[in-house]
């Protein structure tokens, strides 16, 4: 072969090579475009999803449509994605329990979520309150904590949305550091929880961020901390439990994520068009009126490394206060 033709050979595979991944962009999605959620339809992260799906309908021109896959502690929906076929007409959009919090807890599953599926984007992130029925007299941690001491018979028992969940985590880490002596109550949904407490059944509790605001600003609950870094838009004056002495950083949060092998111009382009949903006005007011935060992570590489620390910490909580799964 000529030098010239080989050159020009070359040159050919590489405008080839260098193609391929724009018009892999240029032309995703094609057809409608699938979400995956193990949430049910209602809950909060299924309404911030909703929100986000119609979007990126308008952006792309093409169905992005909710299949809600609850059960299974979020592994119905997450082992769907990652059978699918890498081609970005399936996607995942769930949270730090189903995924970082259950590796944690049930390292038995043998997967990896930062590395057996594509984190995206991270959407939302939240802290989760802790509660308490109007009449315990704790006005804030510190009191709470020296009451329950004080008190171990009257105050025996606090509640959560269930084993693994990020409020049990939370507080068994309390525990560890307070000496605090009271015993797991886990409910099965997360409107029995509150409305045990609201009545007085239950004292002590642990809640997401959206659903008990509505009993915070009526008073039928007492909000006494949050967990992370960030004050709630909604319920501003709830101080968190670093600025309480309890510095706990781990939080709650939403993202999206791909199967692996999806080509990376549709893993980039997915981004950007998630992130930029995210930052406009509709959504941003959206997240606060459910006393939510927009992420300040932006990449993918920055969403994969935060999950990485995460599972590590939860992995400590779990292994030193002894949470066990419950098959």
């Amino acid at each position: 072969m000529k030098r010239s033709t080989f050159l020009a050979s070359l040159a050919s595979l590489a405008v080839t090579g260098l193609s391929r991944p724009a018009i892999a962009q240029d032309t995703w999605p094609s057809r409608p475009v699938k979400i995956l959620i193990p949430s049910a339809a209602g809950t909060g992260s299924d309404i911030v999803l909703r929100g986000i799906a119609d979007r990126l309908t308008t952006t792309f021109k093409q169905p992005f449509t909710v299949d809600n896959r609850p059960g299974g502690s979020g592994l119905i929906a997450s082992r769907a994605l990652m059978s699918a076929p890498p081609d970005g007409y399936t996607i995942l959009y769930s949270n730090a329990s189903a995924t970082v919090m259950l590796q944690a807890l049930r390292p038995d599953l043998g997967i990896d979520f930062a590395k057996d599926m594509v984190p995206v984007s991270l959407t939302v992130v939240g802290g989760v309150f802790l509660l308490v029925n109007p009449q315990v007299p704790a006005k804030n941690l510190n009191e709470l904590i020296a009451l329950v001491k004080a008190n171990p018979a009257k105050y025996s028992t606090y509640g959560s949305w269930g084993i693994g969940s990020n409020g049990h985590f939370t507080m068994e880490w309390l525990k560890k550091q307070t000496g605090m002596q009271i015993e797991h109550v886990p409910y099965k949904t997360i409107p029995t929880l509150l409305t045990e407490l609201a009545t007085g059944v239950l004292s002590i509790a642990w809640c997401d961020s959206i659903t008990p605001v509505p009993f915070i600003q009526a008073g039928k609950v007492r909000a006494i901390a949050v967990t992370g870094p960030l004050h709630m838009p909604q319920v501003p004056d709830v101080a968190t439990m670093g600025e309480q002495g309890y510095p706990f950083d781990l939080v709650g949060w939403q993202g999206f994520f791909l199967p692996v092998g999806t080509p990376q111009p549709i893993v980039s382009r997915l981004n950007e068009e998630v992130m930029r949903t995210m930052s406009t006005p509709e959504l941003k007011q959206m997240l606060n009126r459910m006393n939510a935060s927009s992420s300040q992570l932006r990449t993918p590489e920055e969403f994969r490394g935060m999950m990485l620390r995460d599972v590590g910490g939860w992995r400590r909580i779990a292994r030193d206060s002894n949470i066990q799964a419950v098959d």
